[in-house]
């Protein structure tokens, strides 16, 4: 066991503090990453808050890693020592289901994804994430960043990055499509430039104007205010997508109703509250109501390899381990732009 510095929150709401946690020894085909960055997402917050149920504590959140690797299992074929890595959301699954065979193992039927905190690998310990010095993860869940991306911008592509790109993809977006992207924080954000790359014809739906200066800049065609009512009236049935980023309740018919015959609403923002929905909304216009969660290891690399060759990652407030309580009320008040990541040599 190697012994690492990394911050933890000792209980649900509670402030995360410095502590120590236990890596296991390096295994066969395991790779030891020193990490560099890890950002800080929205669901770190509903974790370490138990805002989706019932969570493992001590919690070290984070599923945004990007370093370098340290050291590997004398069975590893895929890494070297030096390589520049990523690990997203997972570190295992159970390798056998369809879904997993498929390359969807975040939809994982046997037994369900090893989440990289806040769940238990299958040596039956806790998994402790990236808001920490060091981390040892199976070469089939770790990922290349390619050299044209820095690691720090590249860090929360790995969940950020994954969890937009791959419903674009599934729902097809593209040239001659129009796709919304509603909210326009960390999901967000990374869902504009994504959709923009692939092609599509992009709009953008937040509360205000606030950021339109910066969503246009990041290759918005259209952005709308959705406190305004006029624009339910003028978008309607306009849209084939609407990506929603959003993780407080919605009036869903409302948004249901900009949707092109056809179209399909995806939920990548996850409200800790149940929301309610007219059916009528989704027959009128054989409309779809979705969502999508991350993406298959493969499909990481893909969508790693696809923002290299568009040249950019995401848009980050780098900041050191002793802000990542303020961070976190800031992410919680839509304050930053778009995502903080922690330099991990401040811990």
């Amino acid at each position: 066991m190697t012994t690492v510095a990394a911050y933890a929150a000792p209980s649900a709401k509670a402030p995360l503090e410095r502590t120590t946690i236990e890596r296991r020894e390096v295994g066969e085909f395991d790779v030891l990453i020193d990490i560099k960055f890890a950002g800080i997402c929205h669901s770190d917050i509903h974790q370490a808050r138990e805002g989706w149920g019932e969570a493992v504590f001590p919690m070290v959140p984070g599923h945004e890693i990007a370093g370098l690797v340290s050291e590997v299992g004398p069975g590893v074929t895929k890494f070297a020592v030096g390589d520049r890595v990523g690990v997203g959301c997972m570190v295992d699954s159970c390798r056998e289901c369809e879904n997993c065979k498929a390359g969807l193992e975040q939809y994982c039927t046997g037994g369900g994804m090893v989440g990289t905190y806040n769940s238990v690998g299958k040596d039956g310990e806790p998994t402790y994430g990236g808001y920490s010095q060091k981390i040892v993860v199976d070469e089939n869940y770790v990922v290349r960043v390619p050299d044209g991306l820095a690691l720090d911008v590249a860090a929360p592509l790995l969940c950020a990055g994954i969890t937009t790109y791959s419903p674009l993809k599934h729902w097809n977006a593209g040239p001659g499509k129009k796709v919304a992207v509603l909210g326009m924080g960390g999901l967000g954000h990374m869902g504009v430039k994504i959709a923009h790359a692939l092609g599509a014809e992009v709009t953008v739906l937040s509360q205000s104007l606030r950021k339109k200066d910066d969503g246009l800049r990041l290759g918005a065609d259209h952005y709308y205010a959705t406190s305004d009512p006029e624009t339910f009236k003028q978008l309607a049935g306009t849209f084939d997508v609407i990506l929603s980023t959003v993780s407080a309740p919605l009036n869903l018919d409302t948004y249901l109703s900009l949707l092109r015959t056809d179209g399909a609403f995806v939920n990548v923002g996850a409200p800790e509250e149940p929301v309610a929905l007219n059916l009528f909304s989704v027959i009128g216009g054989r409309k779809s109501l979705a969502g999508s969660g991350i993406g298959g290891i493969q499909e990481t690399q893909e969508m790693l390899d696809f923002c290299a060759a568009h040249g950019f990652g995401a848009e980050i407030e780098l900041i050191s381990a002793s802000e990542i309580n303020e961070a976190y009320e800031r992410v919680l008040a839509s304050d930053v732009r778009y995502r903080f990541v922690i330099d991990t040599a401040t811990i």
